[in-house]
């Protein structure tokens, strides 16, 4: 904003002597002010150079001051000298206006006369102002536009003005300036600068920082319950476990485990406590809160929430559905099942898995049977992946998920991504719903949670406990929120390294993600044609054994194994959905038995999938987001043991490749290069496997036309 100030001109000479005397005023409280500086600096500090008597009248060298202004006059003109003071501090507005009247007063002929009875140091910096007339006479425009009864108020407010000023600035290191330098800064600064010397700017503007907008997180996600990330040096002993059932603890050391990894020491007991009570009510008879846990891949998540559920439900009498595991893949839903059947052996609970690798109506029959009174169920615990799930859900009769106690859902951050064609809002509306018009049960319907008053609180209802796992747990709210947690409890092994052993250890926001603790990793620069060869060097030079390899399409992984194949040399296998369920089971049980070096695979693998014994993961294809190069390289370095991580990377993509990392956290990757000399003596090979290779995939594709 700009004031624009407007002198009205009128009785000159009374005003020319109201600014005479004004400036003598203002002159004698410089000198005053400036003589007071330097006698503070004398007591403050001895002068070590001899200086003047009285200090006002001479120079910081010992010079008299009327004398050197005379001198520096005389050497450089008078646009030198207004430059030179461009660069000093600048006055405050008050002394501004009172040193451009002056200065403006002083060419009439009056001032003339005046100056004459003036002291010299006086006529000296009437001079000075002189130089710069015309910038002056509009400066003194911005002064005089109230009428003569407040000048006298408003000169003792400058004056004022310019004490606090100059006390600032004798503050700052300035109190060296005299006073003949003092009055004609402002003017000859404001006529250095060009702009516009009868405009004020009020409020200018100032560049301030950009602050960053920290994201405002629930209080659960915010301070979530810290896990042990170092696998080897946290384990804990079975028995020191609060809670586990004996016959649990013996089947745990039947199986060869005495110690739980750090997420089983924490996420065990958590569960058992939200079932104190037993399954059909939660501590203190209400609602269980839901558990969150995000741990990276290979610390024992699976069997984390295997061992509460199976303790929970033994004491089971008539047979529910009381637990529905939910997995993305038909291979991580087998395994899940397999864990469940070890330890719920001669227990009498009843596992179940639905996967579509069995017709539907065989799946029914192991689910539900028809009696004279009704459907009864068959099952404890359900395994299933969410396609299949939905279909019995809308089509078996008699499936019924009114008496679930847990929802567990593993890789939940994929689930909840995919939504599965809404499968978990299906599950939640089925385990809400009554009976289909049967009276039975009555008295523990469950109705869905709302306000707890004392009308709900009296009927007893089974309460649905969700249990979510992942490596790569999303932690956006937003996300989180479909899944309709209650009061959630979130375990988390994303933790500053260097609080690891403190009690408060800060959550490290730069590391979304973490990796195993035994997992080195690399990446190669290359170019699209010498991919194929990178990787039988690894296999035949390097003698890399147990390589598990990710393209990121089942095409790439078919002919990559045909090429392969075609080279010689190395037991190779291909691992994707152009396989039979029956022909992936077979392959990967060969892997796991060590007769296969080499599984080429798509991403089928890369969820949770656990393969013992992997040495390598090779990224044959880079990853295009950050969750699957976690879960990718999760194959290998599980349960703490050792594993590397290749990444074949074309130089075109190494910079996002790298940016995608560094967003994530992950700084402990290495560059490692092979040389083209390397990968010469194996060229005439490879361009006899590539005819090979072409050979084979007319075949195959004369086969699919007829």
């Amino acid at each position: 904003m700009a004031l624009f100030c407007i002198r009205r001109y009128g009785e000159e000479d009374e005003q020319e002597e109201e600014a005479e005397g004004r400036a003598r005023v203002l002159l004698e409280r410089l000198q005053h002010q400036a003589r007071a500086r330097q006698q503070k600096k004398q007591r403050e500090a001895p002068p070590q150079g001899r200086e003047g008597p009285g200090g006002a009248g001479l120079s910081p060298g010992g010079e008299p001051r009327e004398r050197k202004g005379k001198r520096e006059r005389e050497e450089q003109p008078s646009a030198q000298r207004q430059k030179k003071l461009k660069t000093k501090q600048p006055r405050s507005s008050s002394e501004e206006r009172a040193g451009t009247e002056e200065a403006a007063d002083g060419s009439s002929p009056t001032k003339k006369k005046a100056n004459r009875r003036k002291p010299k140091g006086q006529r000296e910096r009437t001079e000075t102002v002189a130089d710069s007339e015309e910038d002056i006479k509009q400066q003194g425009s911005r002064n005089n536009f109230k009428k003569k009864p407040n000048k006298r108020r408003k000169t003792d407010e400058e004056t004022q003005g310019d004490e606090t000023g100059n006390k600032e600035s004798s503050e700052e290191g300035e109190g060296n300036k005299t006073a003949e330098e003092e009055l004609p800064l402002a003017a000859s600064g404001e006529g250095a600068h060009g702009a516009p010397s009868s405009v004020m700017i009020l409020g200018d503007y100032e560049a301030k920082p950009v602050q960053k907008v920290q994201p405002f997180l629930p209080q659960w996600l915010a301070e979530p319950r810290r896990v042990q990330q170092r696998i080897r040096d946290n384990l804990c002993p079975v028995t020191a476990v609060p809670g586990i059932h004996p016959r649990l603890l013996r089947k745990l050391q039947m199986n060869g485990i005495h110690s739980f990894f750090p997420v089983q020491a924490e996420v065990i007991p958590a569960i058992l406590g939200s079932a104190a009570g037993g399954y059909l009510q939660g501590r203190g008879g209400y609602r269980p809160r839901d558990i969150c846990v995000s741990a990276p891949t290979g610390s024992g998540k699976t069997l984390s929430f295997v061992i509460p559920i199976v303790q929970v439900l033994l004491d089971r009498v008539v047979c529910h559905v009381r637990a529905l595991v939910v997995l993305p893949t038909k291979e991580l839903a087998q395994q899940v099942s397999k864990v469940f059947n070890i330890y719920t052996d001669g227990t009498g609970l009843k596992v179940v898995l639905i996967t579509g690798q069995k017709s539907f109506a065989k799946e029914q029959e192991m689910l539900v049977q028809k009696k004279v009174t009704g459907y009864c169920s068959l099952a404890d615990i359900v395994v299933a992946t969410p396609g299949r799930l939905t279909d019995h859900i809308n089509q078996t009769p008699g499936f019924s998920l009114t008496q679930l106690r847990f929802l567990i859902v593993d890789e939940a951050d994929r689930m909840i991504d995919d939504m599965h064609q809404n499968c978990l809002n299906q599950i939640v509306k089925a385990a809400f719903q009554g009976e289909n018009g049967s009276g039975s049960n009555t008295l523990f319907q469950r109705t869905k949670p709302g306000p707890l008053t004392a009308a709900s609180s009296c009927s007893p209802q089974i309460p649905l406990q969700k249990l979510l796992f992942s490596a790569t747990l999303t932690q956006d709210p937003e996300k989180l929120q479909q899944l309709d947690l209650f009061q959630p409890r979130l375990f988390t092994s994303v933790y500053s390294e260097k609080n690891r052993d403190g009690a408060e250890a800060e959550q490290n926001t730069n590391n979304k993600y973490t990796l195993p603790e035994g997992l080195s990793q690399c990446y190669v620069p290359c170019d699209l044609n010498s991919k194929p060869l990178l990787l039988l060097y690894f296999m035949l030079k390097m003698k890399f054994t147990r390589v598990l390899c990710f393209t990121n399409s089942r095409e790439a992984s078919h002919r990559l194994f045909l090429l392969v194949q075609a080279f010689g040399g190395v037991t190779v296998a291909e691992f994707s959905s152009r396989l039979t369920p029956n022909e992936r089971k077979r392959t990967m049980k060969e892997f796991d038995q060590g007769k296969i070096q080499l599984l080429i695979s798509t991403d089928a693998t890369a969820r949770g999938i656990d393969v013992k014994g992997v040495n390598y993961v090779i990224n044959y294809d880079a990853p295009q987001f950050i969750r699957t190069y976690i879960h990718r390289v999760g194959r290998t370095a599980r349960a703490g043991e050792a594993g590397v991580a290749f990444s074949l990377v074309l130089r075109i993509q190494e910079r996002r490749f790298l940016r995608m990392l560094r967003d994530a956290g992950i700084q402990d990757i290495k560059k490692h290069p092979v040389k083209g000399n390397s990968l010469k003596p194996m060229v005439q090979q490879y361009e006899r496997a590539l005819c090979k290779l072409e050979k084979t995939v007319k075949n195959e594709r004369a086969q699919k036309r007829a």
